[in-house]
């Protein structure tokens, strides 16, 4: 277990340090996110928005899009040029087990991941004057996510024949996460069904979850009441159940559908 461990760290390492040499995937991953949360901060001009001012929803909402390009993308794009390399043949061929390989490629996600997210705190910090209420909640969700996303993530590596088609085959998912999640708006505007379908969507529930914990109110609902700390993890126990179910369902997926050795082989 401990060498699992060590060997997931260093894997990490590896993937961020790849990532930090190529200017594309850093623009793609890091930058195009919240370029798009100014153009959504900008579109809202500053109207309120489920009680909070439009700019302070917005950007509470961002990580949704954080997940779909620091770890959705990312990682389609990182398993199946891996795989086609035969980079991931030699890997589990070597001394890690799959899972500290699937573990490593996740934990360098999540370092990305935490690492907007430090960014995003600042800008709120300086344009909304918000500091997060909840740290424990945000990185809760945060860890969440990036599970869930890193299993889907897997699962359509092996639906994707090479690296130039990833491009293709992520589209639907980044989608229905810019479309379908409560990002820019609150998940109450959308009619009956479509709002219960966004509320089942896997973005959803972190996106509520790191709402509530920035803002310390209840984000799980229209109601935007003050909560305690305690009361924002009770609030958040449906999205938490959501998220375990979705855990299991795209952990199946990604069983059933990731390839270790290129498709053609």
């Amino acid at each position: 277990m401990k060498t699992d461990v060590l060997h997931a760290v260093r894997l990490a390492r590896l993937d961020l340090t790849l990532v930090a040499r190529n200017t594309t995937v850093l623009f793609n991953v890091l930058l195009l996110p919240l370029l798009m949360a100014w153009m959504f901060t900008g579109a809202q001009g500053g109207a309120e928005v489920a009680g909070v001012p439009g700019g302070a929803f917005v950007l509470t909402g961002v990580p949704g899009l954080m997940l779909g390009f620091a770890v959705f993308i990312n990682l389609v794009n990182s398993f199946t040029a891996r795989r086609e390399e035969l980079v991931l043949k030699r890997l589990r061929g070597g001394q890690p087990s799959a899972l500290a390989v699937m573990a490593g490629s996740g934990l360098g996600a999540l370092a990305l991941l935490l690492g907007q997210m430090v960014l995003l705190g600042i800008w709120l910090h300086r344009t909304e004057g918000v500091l997060p209420a909840n740290v424990p909640l945000i990185l809760f969700a945060a860890v969440l996510g990036v599970t869930v996303f890193g299993l889907l993530a897997a699962a359509f590596s092996g639906l994707t024949p090479n690296a130039e088609m990833a491009q293709i085959t992520v589209l639907p998912v980044l989608m229905v996460m810019l479309l379908g999640a409560p990002i820019a708006f609150p998940l109450d505007v959308l009619p009956g069904p479509l709002g219960t379908v966004s509320g089942l969507l896997p973005v959803t529930p972190v996106v509520e979850m790191m709402r509530t914990g920035f803002l310390g109110a209840d984000h799980f609902s229209s109601g935007g009441e003050a909560l305690t700390m305690a009361g924002q993890w009770v609030a958040a126990l449906p999205s938490i159940g959501i998220m375990v179910v979705w855990i299991g369902v795209t952990g199946l997926l990604a069983r059933w559908l990731f390839r270790w050795e290129p498709r053609h082989g």
